[in-house]
């Protein structure tokens, strides 16, 4: 008898066959989310390390400009955000107790859209990891219910030859096979991926300590329009803020 999966397949029980499909969804969304999320981080690598580098070494104008270009970074995305904050507020008056304030609100804003863009990074890796976990159990479910059915087929056979066995029992054993399939590319992705966004969520946790310093030296600056984040390159000026629409991108657009 030749190897014909298809055959196989098809002559599967009925719960053989469900748990077949249970596994064909999973390995269909998890491979949907591998090659999405390969994808997303390749971009959040390669912009990040754009606007990183543009942060550092010139004024919040020219950041400004590149994070509106470079918003698949979820360093650009903080610094969109937190920038329409500062805008929001930047009309206050600079008494010492308006500043503290406004420092505060930016600061939360900058911890409120960090923990949205963590979870964004972090979206789809559940099922990931519960495809990696689940699916060779849920394929070894399928090949016991099918053993039983071989036995099964035994004992009504009255006879235990390999002809009367083989089939049932290679039919069992495809739910294994198709339970490993699953598993192995999710599992091999999450721990790929998981390595990457840790250390996306390292730049994004340093960058936000120094973005934190960069606005309250900012506020506690007040108020010369044109001064510079540490003492050079353009400054966050109300001029530079009203030249500039800011604009938070959705999570997960382009």
């Amino acid at each position: 008898m030749s190897f014909d999966l298809i055959s196989l397949v098809l002559q599967a029980g009925l719960i053989v066959k469900l748990v077949l499909i249970v596994l064909f969804g999973f390995s269909v969304a998890s491979l949907s989310i591998i090659v999405t999320k390969w994808w997303e981080l390749r971009a959040a690598d390669q912009d990040s390390e754009a606007f990183l580098e543009v942060y550092q070494r010139d004024g919040f104008a020219e950041a400004y400009d590149a994070a509106r270009h470079l918003d698949r970074s979820p360093l650009a995305v903080v610094f969109l955000t937190t920038g329409q904050s500062l805008q929001d507020e930047r009309g206050r008056n600079a008494t010492d107790v308006t500043r503290e304030r406004l420092i505060s609100r930016l600061e939360r804003a900058i911890a409120w859209s960090a923990n949205a863009q963590v979870r964004r990074l972090e979206r789809g890796m559940p099922l990931l990891a519960t495809t990696g976990s689940t699916a060779p159990f849920i394929g070894l479910f399928g090949t016991v219910i099918g053993i039983i059915a071989a036995f099964q087929s035994i004992g009504e056979a009255g006879q235990a030859s390999l002809a009367v066995v083989g089939p049932g029992i290679a039919e069992a054993l495809v739910a294994t096979a198709v339970g490993l399939l699953a598993a192995i590319p999710a599992t091999v992705a999450y721990n790929t991926f998981g390595g990457r966004i840790d250390g996306l969520l390292s730049m994004l946790d340093r960058f936000s300590e120094q973005f934190q310093d960069d606005l309250a030296r900012l506020v506690e600056s007040e108020s010369t329009p044109t001064h510079g984040r540490s003492g050079d390159g353009d400054g966050l000026s109300g001029a530079a803020m009203s030249r500039t629409t800011v604009s938070t991108p959705a999570a997960g657009d382009r």
